[in-house]
């Protein structure tokens, strides 16, 4: 499950699909897979992600407006890919095989 492992990894794991993630979508599954709800825990799970891209474990591949107010109306969306330090770094703690 999940739950059971720390939310970074899981952003890894969810960036490993070969044609990236918003993070509106990585925020959202996070979640609903960790019973997280709130602005808080959704702003929290976001700087998760920003901490993965500022180390060089995902890379920003596409921005965009949020016109619709999916994540915050105004703000800018990003899609996030993993890159090969990435899935080492993953490769390391036993999540994935690179």
């Amino acid at each position: 499950m999940a739950a059971n492992r720390p939310i970074k990894f899981r952003i890894l794991e969810l960036c490993n699909n070969g044609e990236g993630k918003w993070n509106y979508e990585i925020v959202q599954q996070i979640q609903k897979e960790y019973g997280l709800k709130g602005n808080f825990q959704r702003d929290s799970i976001n700087f998760d992600i920003i901490e993965l891209a500022s180390g060089g474990m995902l890379k920003d591949v596409e921005v965009k407006v949020d016109e619709d107010g999916v994540y915050k109306k105004g703000f800018l969306l990003h899609k996030y890919l993993i890159t090969d330090f990435g899935k080492i770094r993953a490769a390391d703690a036993c999540l994935m095989y690179v």
